[in-house]
């Protein structure tokens, strides 16, 4: 972590290629996310960092790429990640910035780093991110044999006319479905029974949107809604955008599964910080270091959910958590354990 010659950008590489080897031949999931890591109260006073998301406190954001099986749910490894902490000062305004210089590029960045990994060695490879990366330009330039899944946002603009949910909402009823919605601070765990709707929307280009991008968007949107809630609960409802075609009731149910694979990435993130790693209360304070050290943690949150997956029951191989050169170690210690 302190070696001039050790980058964040080498860290990540080494464990893309990893990640790489994991997914070969398998149909995969990428998903993406962002979390913050910010230092308030006794954990303030870090030199070299902008202001985490509250403005006031310093910190800094990752947003990684995390491979998942798309068959047996399993996380395979880091796949890229982006690091950064933002300016202390004022930036222009957002609409007279390009797409590139705003933080919501990383989307796009992120779905090409991606492709870019496991292009020619998955089976298949869809990006699944939830509202926040619900762009035009998120689908506009993904990459060729990259399908995007996108829990949609806005309601947007059709080339025909019209507004995308108005629609959807006249379409038929396709199937009937649950879904298992995790704990959050103050709410157990639940499981919803929703309907879903599907069907095909071309959207159009946004009013600001660049002239470089194609003006219409052939895309597929999954709607998924509980009618009747628990009382007390506020109804699940998802609109979700996917670039694969949705012909049926079980390619819509098999989107909805895709997507709540998403969590998994949530999964890695509190491992990440003060439920497992607690990088959030690390002491490092040097910013280069303490990038070095997130990447570095990332990859162990991740091999953490891979352990308690395998403590479960799953069937992933050594491999995924270990060099080959560490297997005949590994073996020799499980015998002299044996009872």
């Amino acid at each position: 972590m302190t070696s001039p010659r050790t980058t964040v950008g080498g860290i990540l590489k080494a464990f893309g290629r990893r990640t790489a080897r994991a997914c070969a031949g398998r149909p995969i999931v990428a998903v993406q996310d962002t979390s913050e890591i910010g230092f308030g109260g006794e954990a303030a006073g870090r030199d070299g960092l902008g202001p985490a998301g509250n403005g006031r406190d310093p910190g800094f954001f990752l947003h990684p790429v995390i491979a998942v099986d798309a068959e047996d749910e399993a996380v395979l490894g880091v796949i890229d990640a982006q690091i950064w902490t933002r300016s202390e000062g004022r930036v222009g305004p957002r609409h007279g910035r390009s797409l590139e210089e705003k933080e919501s590029f990383r989307w796009i960045t992120g779905a090409r780093g991606a492709a870019a990994c496991l292009g020619g060695v998955a089976e298949s490879l869809i990006v699944v991110a939830d509202q926040e990366g619900d762009l035009y330009s998120h689908f506009a330039r993904r990459s060729a044999g990259t399908d995007l899944l996108v829990r949609a946002r806005h309601d947007r603009a059709l080339a025909e006319g019209g507004l995308m949910r108005s629609q959807a909402a006249d379409w038929p009823v396709q199937a009937e479905d649950r879904v298992t919605i995790p704990a959050r601070p103050g709410q157990p765990a639940r499981t919803a029974e929703v309907t879903l709707r599907a069907g095909p929307l071309r959207l159009k280009r946004p009013a600001r949107g660049s002239a470089h991008e194609p003006p219409t968007l052939a895309l597929h949107l999954v709607v998924v809604e509980e009618p009747e809630p628990p009382k007390g609960q506020v109804p699940l409802c998802w609109r979700l955008l996917t670039t694969r075609a949705v012909a049926d009731a079980a390619e819509a149910r098999e989107m909805v599964r895709l997507y709540r694979l998403r969590w998994r990435i949530e999964e890695v993130f509190r491992a990440l910080k003060r439920d497992g790693l607690g990088l959030d209360t690390t002491q490092v304070r040097v910013p280069d270091k303490l990038f070095r050290l997130a990447a570095l943690a990332l990859a162990a949150a991740v091999r953490i959910l891979q352990l308690v997956d395998a403590r479960a029951g799953g069937g992933r191989p050594m491999q995924d958590v270990l060099d080959e050169a560490s297997l005949p170690w590994v073996a020799a210690l499980g015998r002299a354990h044996e009872t």
